[in-house]
């Protein structure tokens, strides 16, 4: 029997199926790559009603080098600038200093008990899975809540899951920095911060001291009431994650096919396809 000729766009088709499997190949082989996140941080005060409350959240997503502080140490500028005042003006340009990649942010204003604020920003998991937080606790002369250790708390896996999806604090978490004299008169919310004074001690835990805000009047209006036992749960820091599409892939992708094509070309025979 004479075989059937082939027509010739069939014939070209099949002389393109190697190539068309090496562009599927290279794609199967590439490293998988974390796409971007976009990431919801939402921030919440869990404290009994008439309790503390918290300043602005200062936070950043990085490498796992930024060391704001260390417990028995005594306290740097960057967590006097949060602990003392809220502010983070000296923490933030530490942290740029130390991890220039870094993705910063502050969440929120002054948070009572029971409110909540969020921000959203984008993160590359690949190269900053890790976050490091600091609030100031008011009232208070130099009370905050943070890590201490860089790597304390990895939000992502390399490949972008998301690992950690909650960060609770209890009042036994609560960070005296040791750099202000303890004195409700001259403490933030409550009293003159005209009066405080340094107290050249080291960074430690300690909620049991914000008792004795207990009867003041709060900058907010309310009369505080600390109520806290060492596992009341004070804040917490929830995160949520959906990936932006990565164009990486679809870049290999088209290269892979234009890869097709001219090799498809480079085998077409000289002459007329026959009929």
């Amino acid at each position: 029997m004479v075989p059937l000729p082939l027509h010739g766009g069939l014939v070209r088709a099949a002389a393109a199926l190697p190539a068309l499997a090496a562009a599927t190949a290279l794609l199967a082989l590439a490293p998988a790559q974390a796409a971007p996140q976009v990431v919801t941080i939402t921030v919440e005060n869990l404290a009994p009603a008439s309790g503390i409350a918290f300043a602005p959240l200062h936070f950043g997503f990085h490498s796992g080098v930024f060391d704001a502080f260390d417990l028995g140490s005594t306290a740097t500028a960057p967590i006097i600038s949060v602990a003392e005042g809220g502010s983070g003006a000296a923490w933030h340009p530490a942290f740029a200093a130390a991890d220039p990649g870094a993705v910063r942010g502050t969440v929120g204003g002054l948070l009572l008990a029971g409110a909540t604020a969020s921000l959203t920003v984008v993160v590359d998991p690949a190269v900053n899975p890790f976050f490091t937080f600091a609030s100031m606790v008011v009232p208070s002369n130099d009370f905050f809540i943070g890590n201490d250790a860089p790597t304390g708390h990895r939000i992502f896996a390399s490949d972008g899951t998301l690992l950690t999806a909650v960060i609770d604090q209890r009042a036994r978490q609560v960070w005296d920095a040791g750099s202000e004299v303890f004195d409700p008169a001259a403490a933030a919310f409550v009293g003159d911060n005209d009066l405080r004074a340094p107290q050249h001690s080291v960074v430690a835990f300690n909620f049991a001291e914000l008792a004795a805000f207990d009867g003041l009047m709060t900058g907010a209006g309310y009369t505080f009431t600390s109520g806290l036992a060492a596992e009341t749960e004070v804040y917490r820091i929830g995160f949520s994650a959906v990936p932006v599409p990565e164009p990486g892939s679809f870049a290999m992708l088209t290269a892979g096919l234009v890869a097709t094509g001219w090799l498809v070309r480079r085998r077409r025979p000289g002459a007329a396809a026959p009929a």
